[in-house]
């Protein structure tokens, strides 16, 4: 039966196929429930103006503003030889600041006639800048009535004084969404509610139907909180339920419980270790050992800080499974990382990962590489290992997950860098145990509680927030390449001294700078950083020339990047570890899992084109050893500019959590929760997943109560109607899978 038929309908049949077409395509908006659910980004008062003085370069925008002047220019043109071209210059305010509106040849006549002095309107268009001033070319607008002609259709359009501006695009303006919504606000009225009435109202929360016309038509500012109130609870308890019934049907999976041999693998390599686990891996671990120890899949995350150990902690994790008699994959973003990974266990495993060689320990085991670019021999070996169970542990890329890959007893996947795979991936590497494997996930971009709970909230969560002992403090400067350029030169020579003392150090660079980097050969577009600097981002060719010749003449100076062949960048990498080069200059290749000890200095050209956590990761890469580390970001960005203060924001913490709030409140969320997993758009539309933490962790409780009891949903049509809809398909598939 169709619970919703009036929210189903197809905006073409209601509004008419040219415009649903524009929605759909533009905005993703299908049925009369994906309009309801469009809500306003903010609210225009009729008495109160926007501030034009702060408007965003190259973005769409909506203003609300009075006509001071408008002139009419005629001119001589191309096309107008006679002096017949006209330009109409119209100059809007808003008591904040005032922005130039320019109307061009046959578009001038009707703004001409309506846009008088003393006129209000809203106007959309894109930012531009002409003449060192901003300006807004042939806008779309709306013209504001307060009385005469008109005024009943502007009243009953806008709906009081609280005026909803829409996230809108060129091709649709705010007020023509806003008008769409005004047709299909009465079917609010069929809205299901997804919330189970004694949680509503135990919350003092009002009905979905009342919250639907509330947000769309305020008369009041208390509207808008009771609706946002209401709405915020309602994604954030749909979303929760999704994550309780995966974690609930994982519950009811199979798994083989793995604990280690009190005398076995694990026993072993911890006698060999020349340090001592910190507090925190010790916990960490034992949390995973009770995990592993159940009959039901583990599904953990383990945070932690750049350089804390995670490494570490998965490979116990694995050594208890082979200990066990099964067989552990570690799934890497990228061939470096894999390869260093495999260079780094084998190390740290000495004769334990030498099983079935000459002088290889009594309990050791094999421990094989797999990546794309293997030869056909090594790779039939590896193959080979993994299917006799030969090998234990396997580290690889996206190889791993190809049909050919069997295993003999898969018993634990570890994901490095979590944010890096699809679902369908991980979900293929787990499919290869004769049961569910169980699942460890590791990330070293810290996530904020609210963002865990939200986006892994399928997984428990572990973190490592200590450093190792013997680890070194990393001291951050910006370097103001622009203003002052002696900085820079003191930075070489930063790099020099620390060559001199025996050290290594990292240039990282924005772009590679071969051919197809080339925004004019390749077609891509430049972004509007790039077209206000008139320069393309430094790029790690050009830059290792200029060093080599220049301020770092006569030290060695390697390159590394993405589009190396493997083996190539595998030769670098083995050299720079091995200390023959003194300076790497890459690309951000070397962002996760790169560990050189010697490697004490890093400077980051075009610091301003990198995010805030990448550029947290990066710095991770020196104040590995005993010396400490320095991190250079430099950047031409002038001192008050937004990319100037983040990067003073990294260099003055080195905590990955507080740096991860900074740069979850500078982006917008749905770059957060529209992870690589899932290309579907963010189904949070009115929950902020900093501030709204206590909303989240509630609904959280709420959820699994509600999931505990009838995991079906069977009584709750609504919130299962919500589910479906809220949770497009591929974000459901993200869940399911996670």
């Amino acid at each position: 039966m169709d619970l919703v038929p009036a929210l189903e309908e197809p905006l073409k049949k209601v509004l008419g196929p040219p415009t649903a077409k524009v929605m759909a395509e533009h905005l993703g908006l299908h049925t009369v429930g994906d309009l309801l659910h469009h809500y306003p980004r903010r609210y225009e008062e009729r008495g109160q103006l926007t501030h034009l003085a702060d408007l965003p370069m190259d973005e769409h925008v909506t203003v609300v503003a009075q006509v001071a002047d408008a002139r009419l220019h005629t001119f001589a043109s191309a096309k107008a030889p006679r002096g017949k071209g006209q330009r109409l210059e119209v100059t809007i305010t808003d008591g904040s600041g005032r922005l130039q509106l320019v109307f061009f040849g046959n578009g001038v006549h009707k703004p001409h006639k309506e846009l008088l002095p003393g006129t209000r309107a809203m106007f959309a268009g894109k930012v531009s800048l002409f003449n060192r001033r901003l300006q807004l070319a042939h806008p779309a607008y709306e013209l504001l009535r307060g009385d005469g002609e008109g005024a009943a259709e502007t009243v009953e359009t806008w709906a009081g004084a609280l005026i909803p501006i829409y996230p809108a695009t060129a091709k649709l303006e705010s007020w023509k969404i806003g008008k769409a919504i005004q047709t299909v606000l009465p079917s609010a009225q069929e809205a299901l509610d997804p919330l189970p009435d004694n949680l509503r109202e135990g919350r003092g929360l009002i009905s979905l139907p009342e919250a639907l016309l509330k947000i769309h038509r305020p008369h009041t500012k208390a509207d808008i909180a009771d609706a946002r109130a209401r709405l915020k609870w309602d994604e954030a308890f749909v979303l929760q339920v999704a994550l309780a019934r995966r974690r609930h049907a994982d519950a009811q999976l199979p798994a083989v419980p793995r604990e280690p041999r009190p005398d076995g693998l694990l026993a072993a390599f911890d006698d060999r270790l020349p340090f001592t686990l910190t507090e925190g891996q010790q916990k960490v671990s034992k949390e995973i050992f009770d995990d592993l120890a159940t009959d039901h899949p583990m599904h953990r995350l383990l945070q932690g800080e750049v350089g804390s150990g995670k490494t570490m902690v998965a490979l116990r994790a694995m050594l208890a499974v082979v200990d066990a008699g099964g067989q552990a994959a570690m799934l890497a973003p990228t061939e470096v990382l894999a390869q260093q990974h495999h260079r780094s266990v084998v190390e740290m495993m000495g004769e334990l990962a030498e099983g079935g060689m000459l002088g290889g320990a009594e309990d050791a085991t094999k421990v094989v590489l797999l990546t794309g670019s293997m030869g056909a021999a090594a790779r039939r070996q590896a193959l080979l290992d993994l299917v006799t169970g030969e090998a234990g542990i396997v580290i690889g890329t996206h190889a791993l997950i190809e049909d050919k890959v069997q295993f003999h007893d898969l018993g634990l996947v570890v994901v490095d860098e979590q944010h890096r795979f699809g679902v369908e991936q991980r979900d293929a590497l787990r499919g290869k145990g004769k049961q569910p494997p169980h699942l460890l996930v590791m990330t070293a971009t810290p996530i904020p509680r609210t963002v865990a709970m939200t986006v892994f909230g399928d997984l428990e969560t572990s973190v490592l927030d200590q450093l190792p002992a013997g680890r070194s403090p990393i001291a951050s400067h910006v370097v103001p390449a622009a203003d002052k350029p002696h900085f820079l030169t003191r930075a070489w020579e930063r790099v020099r001294e620390e060559v001199a003392n025996g050290h290594q150090a990292y240039v990282v660079c924005p772009r590679i700078g071969d051919e197809e980097d080339d925004p004019k050969k390749s077609g891509k577009k430049k972004s509007p950083e790039d077209e206000a600097e008139k320069r393309p981002p430094l790029a790690v060719l050009d830059v290792a020339d200029q060093l080599a010749k220049g301020p770092l003449q006569g030290l060695g100076v390697e390159v590394l990047h993405g589009r190396m062949p493997p083996d190539d960048k595998d030769a670098v990498m083995r050299r720079f570890a091995a200390g023959d080069t003194d300076v790497l200059v890459a690309t951000t290749v070397i962002e996760v899992g790169v560990n050189v000890p010697n490697a004490t200095a890093m400077v980051i050209m075009d610091a301003d084109r990198f995010g805030v956590s990448q550029l947290h990761q990066l710095r991770g890469r020196v104040g590995r050893g005993s010396a400490p580390g320095l991190c250079l970001l430099v950047s031409e960005m002038p001192e008050a500019s937004a990319a100037r203060q983040r990067l003073n924001a990294v260099a003055s913490t080195l905590d990955g959590f507080e740096l991860s709030r900074i740069d979850l409140e500078q982006r917008r969320e749905g770059d957060v929760l529209g992870q690589a997993q899932s290309g579907a758009r963010s189904s949070l539309r009115v929950l902020a997943v900093i501030e709204d933490e206590e909303v989240i962790a509630e609904a959280r409780e709420e959820a699994t109560t509600v999931v505990a009891a009838d995991p079906e949903l069977t009584h709750l049509p609504g919130l299962r109607t919500a589910l479906d809809a809220l949770l497009d398909e591929e974000r459901e598939q993200y869940l399911e899978k996670g």
